[in-house]
């Protein structure tokens, strides 16, 4: 099995082995706070100079689309052959990719309903940047209006006629098709044809991520630039709504970790608190990071001690950072319904389950992009032709926070997944266990 495409450095700290090493203003996530502070100031002043800032917001936006369709296609395919050969990880390799899809579902459909309870961004009052919000209204009547399309236009328009053509237009659910299809063939060529392709694809893998740090090095003045637009054509409400998200949000981590992940470790007599105890040290390094690269070589090695098996640990925890991220799928959903409500997009159930269907696959391998959370957002948002692009600089102001709350939410879920999997496979060893408390 191969873990090359396990995971890249979240948004907050693009290098962490780094980041400790320089001064504290040049971390990105220190100026993007900088940044929205300034934003906001400048939008409480000057409200008509802040007005005329928001294409600084808008160059930003532009730049992080261009990457999205190619990340997408490199992550998703890459993180298919990470799973490694299904025939080879037999029953753990099954078990841990139902067992991830379960809980994906889970987490994105009780984002999508907290989100909806507690009505995170409807106290924006549908007034942030009024064009937007109306060509999202247009965006929702058109997509209403063609509602009436069979079942088989609708799978016919998934796939794509042509391989470039779906990067070209920026259909990203025909990007994922590609990408899940391309995985799939290189999964079934011989190892000596597979290794080649799959080492190229980890080197374009590695120049996009280049790209994209250079993008995100421009964070700031895009943050800057949106927050200080947002700030000045409509005051203190959007600071209220955004801070109201950040809140709700930590709230819903708070809740899926107790409730969720607590019930599965019932369900398999595992004690959530003590697994939480015993790899403390490594949830105290996300919470000051932020990146889940951070401390998988840790989980790792601490695991295994744990009672589950060296190879299931290998073979789980790498896949589970491309395909079992619960943070992430916690935050798209409620990003979703925070974009529905700030802008005035009615979203009806049944555009709910399109968003949570595509959410499904866009979701996977996001934490093998730098920012990927973030970044494969805004692929599901560009994906779904109905939410509105513009919002998406106002949460990357706020993104930081967001950030910590689900890198660290991914990394108690995959250690959770470990062990479960362990377990059902029967790769656990009790004795180890009892030695670990």
């Amino acid at each position: 099995m191969t873990t090359t495409a396990a995971a890249q450095p979240d948004l907050a700290d693009v290098h962490p082995a780094t980041a400790a090493k320089r001064p504290f203003w040049k971390n990105l996530g220190f100026q993007v706070v900088v940044s929205m502070v300034l934003g906001i100031i400048v939008g409480l002043v000057w409200p008509d100079f802040a007005a005329s800032l928001k294409i600084l917001g808008d160059i930003f936006l532009r730049l992080i689309k261009t990457a999205v369709a190619p990340l997408v296609f490199l992550t998703v395919a890459v993180g298919i052959v990470a799973a490694g050969d299904v025939k080879r990880v037999g029953k753990v390799g099954l078990i841990a990719m139902v067992y991830f899809e379960i809980l994906s579902t889970i987490a994105l459909a009780l984002g999508l309903v907290f989100g909806n309870l507690v009505g995170v961004g409807k106290n924006m009052g549908h007034v942030v940047a009024p064009e937007a919000a109306t060509k999202a209204a247009e965006a929702a009547a058109k997509a209403a209006a063609s509602s009436h399309i069979t079942f088989d236009q609708f799978l016919l328009n998934v796939f794509p006629d042509n391989f470039i053509g779906a990067f070209a237009r920026g259909e990203l659910l025909q990007v994922l098709v590609i990408a899940i299809i391309f995985g799939f063939g290189l999964m079934a060529l011989k190892p000596e044809k597979r290794i080649p392709i799959e080492n190229g694809l980890n080197t374009i893998s590695t120049a996009f991520f280049e790209f994209i740090h250079i993008i995100m090095s421009l964070a700031p003045i895009g943050t800057f630039g949106a927050v200080a637009y947002a700030v000045g054509s409509n005051g203190t409400v959007v600071l209220f709504s955004l801070a109201y998200f950040v809140l709700t949000f930590y709230v819903l981590v708070i809740i899926f970790i107790v409730v969720v992940l607590g019930a599965v470790c019932a369900l398999f007599r595992i004690n959530l608190f003590h697994l939480l105890r015993y790899i403390r040290d490594e949830i105290f390094i996300m919470l000051g990071t932020a990146s889940s690269e951070s401390v998988l070589p840790r989980l790792l090695e601490k695991l295994p001690a744990y009672g589950a098996s060296k190879q299931t640990v290998g073979l789980v925890l790498p896949t589970g950072y491309a395909f079992n991220l619960d943070g992430t799928s916690l935050f798209m959903s409620m990003g979703v319904i925070f974009l529905a409500n700030a802008y005035g997009v009615p979203l009806s159930w049944e555009q709910e389950l399109g968003i949570l269907a595509i959410m499904l696959l866009t979701s996977k391998g996001a934490a093998t992009v730098s920012g990927g959370s973030f970044v494969v957002f805004a692929a599901t948002v560009t994906a779904s032709g109905i939410l509105p692009v513009e919002g998406l600089a106002l949460i990357f102001g706020v993104y930081r926070f967001l950030s910590i709350a689900l890198s660290t939410c991914n990394v108690i879920g995959n250690a959770v997944a470990t062990v479960v999997v362990a377990k059902l496979a029967d790769e656990f060893d009790e004795t180890a266990l009892d030695r670990s408390v």
